[in-house]
């Protein structure tokens, strides 16, 4: 897998929306072969990745437990959402 899909889960600081985000398209360009999406591609690919977001932060919404959060390095985890001012957000 890419290397810019970090673990999301019982990290700290809190992920935020845009990264969960940027996983999934991350994964959907991984699962599709293909980095930047063609215009006729364009709109399945982002409501794929409009339903992997949804369904991994309903994941990490009902994981449970005990361990500490984990310190994450920020740097690490910047979201890789390139291709989105070019061919939209998908909303």
């Amino acid at each position: 897998m890419y290397e810019s899909i970090q673990t999301l889960y019982n990290v700290e600081p809190p992920v935020a929306e845009d990264e969960i985000r940027a996983a999934a398209m991350e994964y959907v360009r991984k699962i599709a072969g293909f980095y930047k999406p063609a215009p006729a591609n364009e709109e399945v690919m982002m409501k794929a990745v409009d339903r992997v977001a949804a369904a991994s932060q309903d994941l990490l919404g009902s994981l449970v437990t005990t361990s500490p959060r984990r310190k994450r390095d920020l740097d690490s985890s910047k979201p890789y959402l390139d291709w989105v001012p070019v061919y939209g957000s998908g909303e």
